[in-house]
């Protein structure tokens, strides 16, 4: 794997003496578009490569659009804390690669592909790897537990690129006529729209949706459940009542403690699935 560079050493070690969470160390996934995608990595204290950790990877969100990987630090920074290891990963968007939707999705495919590829190096458990993110990075996740197409070109398709769980943050998971994002899409939507193509096999997944979030009504995320329980799929749904989109983010909502009712039921999910052991350290103020 790459070395960090010094302007690398330097941003880590600022962030640190700033009190603001940081990975432990940055690495290049892939590049594509004339640019380096890279996977910034938070790992437990005393994390060895020797060690098979559960892993998470993060895509933030932004409408396909912008965005950056620093959303989920939070979220990330907890994990770690928890005994994972837990990636935020840069992926391609419109803003600054002039790129749609359906290669914000390759990339992501990408990054659970190359994290499970190098999982003895990471010190994780390939088996034991989440997708998580939020709206239009939760779609990406979601598109990579349920889509079986949209892989990346030239890559090694014997690796897979499903992750084992999914961790979704008001995600945008229906693309269909009706569903956020369509004009994005258009003809091709029932090839890129989660919902439309879940099946036997679904990764066991949590979603996190307020009552009022303008982009994802409630009733998409309960024919999701639905269509996930029909299929012998996990789907545990909360729905915070009054809460807007991107309400869960640290610093987001009027209300501090969103972050920490959503990430400590994310924890409780992972132990249910004897990913974590213990109870959250995380709570409900």
């Amino acid at each position: 794997m790459q070395k960090l560079s010094i302007f690398s050493v330097l941003i880590l070690s600022i962030g640190h003496l700033a009190g603001k969470p940081q990975p432990t160390r940055v690495d290049v996934y892939k590049t594509a578009s004339e640019t380096e995608l890279k996977v910034f990595i938070f790992e437990p204290d005393g994390h060895k490569t020797t060690d098979k950790r559960p892993c998470a990877v993060f895509f933030f969100g932004g409408g396909w659009t912008g965005g950056t990987p620093t959303q989920f630090y939070p979220h990330c920074a907890y994990l770690a804390s928890r005994g994972m290891v837990a990636i935020a990963a840069d992926y391609r968007v419109k803003s600054r690669q002039k790129t749609t939707p359906f290669e914000c999705v390759k990339d992501g495919k990408s990054a659970i592909r190359w994290v499970r590829k190098n999982a003895e190096k990471l010190g994780i458990d390939p088996d034991k790897l989440a997708a998580g993110g939020g709206s239009a990075g939760g779609h990406v996740a979601a598109a990579t537990g349920n889509l079986q197409g949209l892989e990346e070109e030239g890559e090694n398709l014997k690796v897979s690129s499903k992750p084992n769980a999914l961790l979704l943050f008001n995600p945008v998971y229906d693309n269909g006529p009706t569903g956020y994002g369509h004009s994005r899409v258009k003809e091709r939507w029932q090839e890129i729209s989660p919902y439309h193509n879940i099946r036997e096999g679904a990764p066991p997944t949590i979603v996190f949706l307020g009552s009022e979030d303008k982009l994802i009504p409630v009733r998409t995320a309960q024919a999701y459940e639905a269509k996930m329980k029909k299929v012998g799929a996990i789907c545990k749904t909360h729905i915070y009542e009054g809460q807007p989109h991107g309400f869960f983010n640290e610093g987001r909502s009027k209300d501090p403690n969103y972050f920490n009712m959503t990430v400590h039921s994310m924890d409780k999910f992972l132990v249910d699935l004897d990913w974590l052991e213990g109870k959250p350290t995380i709570a409900p103020k």
